[in-house]
């Protein structure tokens, strides 16, 4: 196989085909390649039928040739710009606020404590 067309290369096609995982576009008479859903458009595609039809003419930037196995990958979200991604809002840094350690165990024994006791219950049985 002779390549026609090199990665990078932008050029117009036709969408032949269809399917979930992508739409196969013809870039001539000879030639075709797939979109794979996530080069589609920018963000999540749900469906792939609601953003292409067959005989929709689009244009494709070609990511990546496979000479041996006749394969084009292409792209129809590399040549649309990217959307601007929404300005977030700054957090205003908060106050510390004080933290004081104080030594209340209610309810709770520290580990050395709980171990002793287990300890001598367990002595106490033999």
């Amino acid at each position: 196989m002779s390549t026609k067309f090199a990665a990078g290369q932008e050029l117009k096609g036709k969408v032949t085909g269809i399917q979930p995982y992508g739409a196969f576009v013809a870039l001539d008479e000879n030639t075709q390649g797939l979109v794979h859903i996530s080069e589609v458009t920018h963000g999540f595609v749900n469906d792939i039928n609601d953003h292409l039809t067959v005989g929709q003419e689009v244009n494709v930037k070609v990511l990546s040739v496979d000479e041996n196995a006749g394969k084009y990958s292409l792209s129809i979200r590399a040549t649309e710009e990217a959307p601007e991604k929404p300005q977030r809002k700054e957090r205003r840094p908060q106050a510390s606020k004080a933290v004081s350690h104080t030594e209340d165990t209610t309810g709770f024994n520290s580990l050395k404590d709980k171990l002793q006791e287990w300890i001598d219950k367990s002595d106490m049985k033999r």
